[in-house]
């Protein structure tokens, strides 16, 4: 007979994410996560939510130390702006936390060589120059495991390139748990993929993912953009001559259109289809000033709360440091007991 299964994790379920504080938030940013952040908290009866703005993973490239931390302020001010709500989330910042570099260490003798080297993000970010990346860049999905493992976090909301990186994080689980004899001690966490626009594609380019990096800043829409930037914005989008199709299959090989008619879908919360119901068979010339209209009407609360958030930057780092202190409750007695499984030496009253 083989072997049963290990007895599945029975510890309270909790959501981890966050957001690297590299550069400005935009729309991609706003669909994909800060709106499913929003929803996940206000879930009625749902897990609580751990919400970090990623500075040690900020660093894995270069960063500009004057700017790194009003980077973080940014983060955290858009997450304010979208709806988070400090009493009923925590919001902090990754590295105001040692737990998760103090695990990240211990995972990094969990994981192995063969799986990171399965990473695809890390071969897209390195390109041709993989010897002039930094170690932490080859890392940093090892990071990401100890991000979340540090609160046993059982659900993770992520978009559909970071999949790849939460089954790393299953996988160094498992190995931790297989290697060291506990079985279910940490838990398996499930990746949260929902909603009709998990992945906003850029403006210019519907085959390549809005980025705060692109060097055009007509490929995105900005968090703090006005009502005036973003009508131009989405008038001066990339489309095709072609009128909108009645049926999704119509889309297939038109990634711009796709790409507009789903940014349409999620800001009105709806289907594709439905989109397509209204839209099907007119140009663009009609298309565009409606997505327009409704991207303003939908993002101005948002740009003007986090505008208000950013010009007190007091009452933003009073967020953050109050989270710091509910996060560190948290991770500190769970790593302190992985250090324990582990071996390591903790002083008088430990036996060693």
């Amino acid at each position: 007979m083989s072997d049963p299964s290990p007895p599945p994790y029975a510890g309270p379920e909790r959501v981890l994410s966050g957001i690297q504080a590299s550069g400005a938030l935009h729309l991609g940013n706003y669909l994909g996560a800060l709106r499913r952040f929003v929803a996940l908290q206000n879930q009625a009866g749902g897990p609580p939510c751990f919400l970090f703005v990623a500075d040690l993973h900020a660093i894995t490239v270069w960063q500009d130390p004057a700017r790194l931390k009003d980077q973080t302020r940014e983060i955290a001010a858009a997450y304010l702006a979208s709806g988070l709500d400090p009493a009923r989330s925590t919001i902090f910042p990754q590295s105001a936390v040692p737990a998760h570099a103090e695990l990240a260490w211990i995972f990094n003798c969990v994981a192995r060589l063969g799986w990171l080297d399965r990473m695809t993000q890390f071969k897209e970010k390195s390109g041709k120059h993989k010897e002039r990346s930094s170690v932490g860049l080859y890392t940093y999905p090892v990071l990401q495991a100890a991000d979340i493992l540090a609160y046993k976090a059982t659900h993770v909301p992520v978009g559909e390139d970071q999949k790849q990186h939460l089954e790393l994080t299953r996988d160094i689980a498992q190995k931790f748990n297989n290697d060291f004899g506990r079985p279910g001690w940490f838990p398996l966490p499930e990746p949260v993929i929902q909603g009709p626009a998990t992945r906003v594609m850029s403006l210019r380019d519907g085959l390549a993912k809005m980025s705060k990096s692109d060097a055009s800043d007509l490929s995105r829409i900005n968090l703090t953009d006005d009502a005036d930037t973003i009508a131009a914005k989405i008038r001066k989008a990339r489309t095709d001559p072609e009128p909108l199709p009645e049926t999704a299959e119509g889309l297939e090989s038109r990634p711009e259109a796709r790409n507009l008619v789903a940014i349409y879908a999620a800001l009105a919360d709806i289907d594709r289809a439905e989109v397509l119901r209204r839209f099907g068979g007119q140009g663009f010339g009609v298309f565009k000033p409606a997505l327009a209209e409704l991207a303003v009407e939908q993002l101005r609360p948002v740009s003007e709360a986090m505008r208000r958030y950013l010009a007190d930057p007091a009452e933003v780092d009073r967020v953050l440091k109050a989270g710091a202190l509910r996060a560190r409750a948290v991770a500190e007695p769970i790593v302190d007991e992985v250090k324990a499984i582990v071996g390591f030496w903790r002083g008088s009253g430990d036996g060693g």
